[in-house]
């Protein structure tokens, strides 16, 4: 895939560039896009582009004195011996001092692999001279525990040295929907997979039958994502198969901290830590009702996984890698006819309409200015179930948005919007926290409405039809 997005990460290095001294960290999980990020701001630029890798350290010097020898055109670098970091890095200061330059060390955590205290020769480089030599550096990583141990915390000899740091997040569906050529269903299924991660888009292009390309990336022992999971925990953490089996027991319909540790036979003070760590590292999200005040604190909180291609991995292909260990990928191919699209596609639009919303508030399509998008649930009358898909809250003026996304193969009728105005106004929960709010009500549909809503749409500016990707 071309670069796309990205917008708000390339104003913020530009604006580190033109800062005296710009240090920016860049972090987050393989495959993310962080090395495009940095090779599409370096266009134009004069830099230093240094990958590391696991060798040991001599070698690394070697190729690095390669990277300046080719950058100042100067060949005798690369012909001599470095035993110090510091002449290296004095040697980028030095080269055209009048001239803005960028210095990247890309795959940062290698280097600290191999020597302990690197990141203290940085800090040393830093403070010395190149801070001062009209150079910008940019330290990246893909092991984020790592980077922030020993890149951005309190106990790292480079703490307070940088002036931006910049977690890179898989793109949203809307920064890839308007770049492709697919239909909306055809685009939100595939999302449903790969989530936002650029790399994934290399091996779902569209041009074959999803399935097809599931079959092909995933589900094959030599398919480039079949043990995805499995090395993004191992190079993350040190028991992956404590963290596999948590991640798993979620991906089974275990939501609530206290049914996850039941199931695994733990004591939720023995689990907590673990579910921060995941959390930390992107792979589940605890989500609260939206009117819950202090989130963090909340004992109504679900966990979820929140990457698209794991929660897809763990339910369709972990329990299954017996048979796809024998090349059979027929069992996975069944079970995604029986409930790919009704539950595991129908969940994940429910987080493009939350996405959908934020972009048409912010592009001024819908008047309303989110402090807070989320959802909404709670037992709270009879033996149903209240939810809410998607629950936006309008501080500044005290506005509500309540919405409801369906991804079904019909249009939607205005029972819909009947039930959702119910839900709200016997919902003792929200009348009570959000008193005085003006509700403005929402309904997402993947196949359209039918007439008798599209007519209550008409006269009523306090209902918004979303079809597909456009406002009614």
């Amino acid at each position: 895939m071309r670069f796309i997005g990205r917008e708000l990460e390339l104003a913020t290095l530009n604006t580190e560039f033109n800062r005296d001294g710009g240090f920016v960290v860049i972090y987050g999980r393989r495959r993310v896009g962080k090395t495009t990020l940095i090779k599409e701001f370096l266009k134009g630029k004069t830099s230093f582009y240094y990958l590391a890798t696991k060798e040991i350290e001599s070698q690394s010097m070697k190729r690095f004195a390669g990277v300046i020898a080719r950058t100042t055109n100067n060949q005798m670098i690369a012909k001599a011996t470095f035993n110090d970091w510091i002449d290296l890095f004095r040697l980028v200061a030095e080269y055209k001092p009048e001239e803005k330059k960028v210095l990247v060390i890309d795959e940062f955590p290698y280097l600290v692999k191999t020597n302990e205290a690197f990141p203290s020769i940085v800090q040393n480089a830093w403070d010395e001279f190149l801070c001062d030599s009209n150079v910008m550096l940019i330290l990246c990583g893909s092991l984020i525990s790592m980077m922030k141990k020993h890149a951005l915390s309190y106990e790292s000899p480079i703490y307070g040295r940088r002036t931006a740091q910049i977690r890179l997040l898989p793109l949203q569906f809307t920064d890839i929907f308007p770049h492709q050529k697919l239909e909306f269903t055809d685009a939100v299924e595939q999302f449903s997979v790969t989530g936002g991660v650029p790399k994934y888009f290399d091996f779902f292009t569209g041009k074959k039958p999803l399935y097809d390309e599931i079959a092909e990336t995933v589900l094959s022992k030599n398919g480039f994502l079949y043990e995805e999971p499995q090395f993004l925990l191992e190079n993350e953490v040190q028991s992956p198969n404590s963290y596999f089996s948590i991640i798993k027991t979620i991906a089974d319909g275990n939501h609530k901290l206290g049914n996850i540790a039941g199931v695994l036979g733990l004591e939720t003070s023995a689990l907590t830590p673990y579910l921060n760590t995941l959390s930390e590292l992107g792979f589940i999200e605890k989500q609260v009702p939206i009117t819950e005040k202090d989130p963090t604190k909340s004992r109504k909180g679900l966990y979820f996984i929140s990457d698209n291609f794991i929660r897809f991995w763990f339910r369709y292909v972990y329990p299954f890698k017996g048979e796809l260990e024998l090349d059979n990928p027929q069992i996975v191919l069944e079970e995604l006819d029986k409930d790919f699209t009704s539950k595991f596609v129908a969940f994940t639009y429910e987080s493009i309409c939350q996405d959908l919303f934020a972009f048409f508030c912010q592009s001024g399509a819908i008047d309303f200015t989110p402090s807070r998008i989320g959802a909404y649930w709670v037992n709270e009358y009879g033996d149903e179930n209240t939810q809410i898909d998607v629950v936006a809250v309008d501080k500044q003026n005290k506005r509500l948005f309540v919405g409801e996304c369906k991804y079904h193969k019909s249009p939607i009728d205005a029972d819909v919007y009947f039930d959702l105005k119910r839900k709200v106004e016997q919902s003792k929960d929200m009348t009570k926290t959000f008193a005085g709010y003006k509700t403005i009500y929402g309904v997402f549909s993947k196949s359209g409405f039918k007439d008798r809503l599209l007519d209550l749409n008409k006269n009523n500016p306090d209902l918004v039809l979303i079809n597909e990707y456009l406002i009614i």
